[in-house]
């Protein structure tokens, strides 16, 4: 892959800003997803908060690198993920090497767990002053690796290739300066694996484009539902790692005279089988939202959201309906503890389809609009976007860039790394700013106007 433009170059930018790169496999163009958010509500910081400059490398259908000011947004050509047309995953990671290569980020942000860590430790190896930041969103060892062996193996073997995705994880994730997880859970299982030099990144939420403003009576008609009771709403993938089929599940369990309707928003593997098994119940399955306004409507519109996803990180999708007004029900599993305390709502048992229809009816029957409009004065003060930012590039990118300059220094360490990079050209271990008598401080960010 050839980028456009001429490379800034890691000596001919200001002393005062940095190149950051964020690097996915979990992109949607549309928008949806926590990732896509994050990178979305990063781009928005970076511009008009601090004077850096932000190289974002995501799948998309072809090579293409849109250059917007300070903004670099480089599409790596990836074939479609099968059964998520909305997401692609990036096997040319000789591609991802050459925007590397030519940007020569100061801080390498990775965001998912597959392949591209790996690419970003190589280039580290070949240019050691480069500090690597990652986020562990997904205890992907639980949420995907047993899940989809026990489908297709049975458990003995489930348990087999978790031990061996939790190796991957060490060894993968020693490599970096800094990681970040998204609940103190998700923090606790990397201290289990001997992974410390970690910290706490809660995300956050519009809450001005989600919020109860967007309350719409006339939302649940166009849906062709009926009933006058509760209205929940499920949005995110519809496929077996959120257990979408126990949403399906549960709503046939509520009492017919409750008067329940539900609509789950988003595509997936099990789309249309949840389709042609929810046919006889007043269930709506509107597919994919790409317009985020459209998806406050919906969540500003329903009652009560549900989610049976046991192995959550955060949970960003519930904080958006939260903002919107909704109480929760869901299951005591992963972040949903952190995110839905008993005053915003009810978990109960993972798979447990009586338990969660109970949980809609008792929390319907107790008031649920007072406890959304708690789950909303929640949102508000704990969960902005600015905050997020603010510990990150206040935190743990500062953090990271002194663990890069210890790393530089170390012992021993240059004995492990290769001398020569791809070109031949020899590898220099020299940070930064050493030469200049630099300590790496607070990243800087500009003052707000």
């Amino acid at each position: 892959m050839q980028p456009r433009a001429a490379a800034p170059g890691a000596a001919a930018r200001d002393a005062a800003s940095l190149l950051i790169c964020d690097l996915t496999q979990s992109y949607s163009p549309a928008g949806g997803g926590g990732i896509s958010t994050y990178l979305r509500e990063k781009r928005d910081y970076v511009l008009n908060h601090t004077p850096h400059q932000l190289l974002q490398i995501v799948p998309g259908p072809h090579d293409r690198v849109t250059i917007n000011g300070r903004h670099i947004f480089a599409e790596v050509g990836a074939e479609p993920v099968r059964g998520s047309p909305n997401y692609r995953f990036i096997l040319r990671t000789g591609a991802v090497r050459d925007l590397l290569e030519h940007y020569r980020p100061d801080i390498i942000e990775s965001l998912c767990p597959w392949v591209l860590p790996w690419t970003a430790i190589n280039f580290r190896r070949d240019f050691p002053d480069t500090t690597l930041v990652a986020g562990y969103r997904t205890d992907f060892p639980n949420a995907h690796v047993y899940r989809v062996t026990r489908a297709g193996a049975g458990t003995l073997a489930a348990r087999f290739m978790r031990m061996l995705a939790y190796g991957y994880a060490e060894i993968t994730y020693r490599e970096f300066d800094r990681v970040y997880t998204l609940s103190e859970d998700a923090r606790r299982t990397l201290a289990r694996k001997k992974l410390t030099r970690t910290d706490l990144l809660p995300l956050g939420v519009d809450t001005t484009m989600f919020s109860p403003d967007k309350r719409d009576r006339r939302y649940r008609a166009e849906l062709g539902l009926s009933g006058d009771g509760p209205l929940l709403i499920y949005a995110g993938r519809i496929d077996n790692e959120k257990r979408a089929d126990r949403l399906v599940e549960m709503f046939r369990r509520l009492p017919a005279d409750l008067g329940a309707a539900m609509v789950m928003i988003g595509d997936g593997k099990l789309r249309e089988p949840l389709m042609r098994r929810a046919r006889d119940l007043p269930i709506a399955f509107p597919g994919f939202e790409r317009d985020r306004i459209e998806l406050a409507r919906a969540l500003a519109s329903s009652d009560i959201y549900v989610s049976a996803m046991a192995d959550e990180t955060f949970g960003i999708s519930v904080l958006e309906a939260q903002a919107c007004g909704l109480p929760v029900v869901g299951v005591a599993s992963g972040a949903m503890p952190d995110r839905v305390p008993p005053s915003l709502g009810l978990l109960g048992p993972v798979d447990d389809s009586d338990a969660m229809a109970a949980n809609v009816v008792r929390l319907w029957e107790c008031g649920a609009r007072l406890v959304g409009a708690r789950a909303r004065a929640m949102v508000t003060r704990a969960y902005g976007w600015d905050r997020t930012f603010e510990r990150l590039f206040g935190e743990i990118y500062p953090q990271a860039r002194a663990r890069a300059a210890e790393r530089l220094e170390e012992d021993g360490a240059r004995i492990f790394r290769r001398r020569h990079r791809r070109d031949g050209s020899p590898v220099v271990y020299r940070h930064r700013g050493a030469g200049r008598g630099e300590q790496p401080g607070p990243v800087k960010v500009a003052a707000r106007p």
